[in-house]
């Protein structure tokens, strides 16, 4: 379930992306964006691996792609097409999000806006009319990716999550204008 972009390929993980997924999510930087409450960072290669595993149960067109610069074949992050937690099922009855985590090296170059408006079109051609995108109130690089790709701002919500959100919607008519 490859996707492609101008200057990015979005590809399944493989048990070879364990060490990239180690570094990523052993970063206090980049998981205290991911999960309510403490972070917990991962510390092994097996922790990673699972997650890997996991990430590859989702049922399309839900999916974890590795985000990979075409340019350098190099590994940047991933972008997900995933249920809303507790929102009456998964991707066919249930609400769905995009999210994006990126290395903290492969800041600023825009792979972010660039992934997750690829994997917006995705969700759309299949079929899903509506996008959510919920992030932690305070996070404003997250927020920018969101106000780039055009997307309208419903404001902060307590549903889902045990702390507030930010949430964001994709509709067909308002990504494809930016």
């Amino acid at each position: 379930m490859d996707l492609q972009t101008e200057r990015l390929r979005l590809r399944s993980f493989t048990p070879d992306d364990a060490g990239f997924v180690l570094d990523v999510l052993g970063r206090a930087d980049v998981v205290r964006w991911l999960d309510d409450g403490e972070p917990q960072l991962m510390t092994d290669l097996d922790a990673a691996r699972a997650k890997i595993a996991f990430w590859a149960e989702l049922e399309p067109p839900l999916h974890q792609w590795a985000i990979e610069v075409c340019a350098t074949s190099a590994v940047v992050g991933w972008v997900c097409l995933v249920p809303v937690p507790d929102s009456s099922g998964s991707g066919s009855g249930g609400l769905v999000q995009v999210g994006w985590t990126l290395h903290p090296d492969a800041h600023g170059h825009g792979y972010a806006t660039e992934a997750a408006r690829a994997v917006i079109a995705h969700a759309h051609a299949a079929g899903l009319d509506e996008v959510r995108v919920l992030m932690m109130v305070d996070n404003e690089a997250s927020v920018r990716v969101a106000q780039r790709l055009g997307l309208r701002d419903l404001g902060i919500t307590d549903q889902w999550y045990e702390s507030p959100s930010r949430m964001f919607l994709a509709t067909p008519a308002r990504h494809e204008r930016s």
